[in-house]
């Protein structure tokens, strides 16, 4: 009997926290911005599930709702009123837009829209379809400055031999005809990329579940036809031999997504041009841990390095936390007059914008 009077308020403890683990995320965030002199203001709410998002040549805001199916388009000359522009999508994950053509990643398929006057979207074009899709899905699509699309696969499985080559890998796509194939292999979930002068393309990747501290979760800078470690990477050899290692690194589980490059003119913190480049990250946070951990906005340092006769030998990086209790973040991006906006995909979906509070 004394041995039950103890259990008991054990157990209730155990259910209090797991109960309180799936609720949190999703409760009314904080926004506590950890840097003087800025804050978090809300933009608008009740946006679905936001997963994407990408702004026009005139400066308007596409998101993707993929509770909605639908994608967005915010007037942001009209206090970002919105308007469906799209319907009917399958979980939609990612666009790309081009003065011609909306390119658009959804669950397993890849497409592409002739773009008239006012976003009239017109005949669709499939590049790419029946991808496997399981644990993770088909996310970001994104361009290199040459024009190749590069299309973000996850894996079907939390750890596994892949059948199909083309999930947990980045893929290289022809916009034209969606000629394809693999160019990193090895990426388990890769949920964004961005484009950084002289330094490459870098994008998010986030491991294995049920391992502990173990792995980290990434941030890889692509180099062609290389593999980043995934499903052979473990606790003993996280860079498996002959596969890539990250350039950065943050708390492992805790899902590493959205990306993007602090331009010149943010008012946002960040290196100044010619001494490295600052991109900044959200954490979404995971169900893979007692306690909640993520719910965070990342700002990373890139810097070059030199050897001792001063040439150069890679990048180095610094991890700072910017904000923290932001919900569940997913898609962020500058805008073109250097403002940082994100979205978080729970509470209704949310848009954000980070402000400086300095005159």
């Amino acid at each position: 009997m004394g041995l039950r009077r103890h259990i008991v308020p054990i157990a209730l403890i155990l259910v209090f926290l797991l109960l309180a683990r799936q609720i949190y995320p999703y409760s009314t965030p904080s926004n506590e911005v950890l840097v003087d002199g800025y804050e978090i203001e809300k933009v608008v709410g009740g946006l679905g599930g936001p997963t994407c998002m990408e702004w026009d040549e005139p400066g308007n805001l596409l998101m993707c709702d993929r509770d909605g199916d639908r994608i967005i388009l915010f007037n942001t000359s009209d206090d970002f009123s919105q308007s469906t522009i799209l319907e009917g999508l399958n979980n939609p994950h990612g666009i790309h837009i081009t003065v011609d053509h909306l390119f658009i990643s959804e669950s397993g398929t890849l497409s592409k829209y002739d773009r008239g006057v006012d976003w009239e979207l017109t005949n669709r074009t499939v590049l790419i379809d029946n991808v496997p899709t399981g644990n993770h899905q088909t996310n970001a699509i994104n361009a290199l400055p040459n024009g190749t699309l590069i299309w973000h696969v996850g894996s079907t499985c939390n750890v596994c031999q892949e059948e199909d080559s083309r999930n947990a890998a980045l893929l290289w796509v022809n916009p034209i005809d969606g000629e394809h194939g693999v160019i990193a292999s090895g990426v388990r979930n890769s949920f964004d990329g961005v484009w950084v002068e002289s330094m490459g393309y870098i994008f998010t990747d986030n491991g294995r579940d049920f391992d502990g501290d173990h792995p980290p979760e990434e941030i890889n800078l692509l180099i062609a036809g290389e593999s980043y470690g995934w499903p052979d990477d473990e606790p003993e050899t996280p860079v498996p031999a002959g596969t890539q290692g990250p350039v950065a690194t943050w708390t492992p589980h805790t899902s590493v997504n959205g990306i993007d490059v602090r331009p010149q003119n943010s008012s946002l913190p960040g290196l100044s041009e010619g001494s490295g480049h600052t991109v900044y990250a959200t954490v979404y946070g995971s169900w893979n841990t007692l306690l909640p951990q993520g719910h965070q906005l990342l700002r990373i340092d890139f810097t070059p390095l030199f050897d001792s006769d001063g040439n150069f030998s890679g990048w180095g990086s610094e991890t700072s936390l910017f904000a923290q209790d932001l919900g569940t973040p997913l898609p962020l991006r500058f805008s073109p007059s250097g403002d940082l906006y994100y979205a978080i995909f729970g509470n209704g979906g949310t848009l954000y914008k980070v402000s400086s509070t300095q005159s």
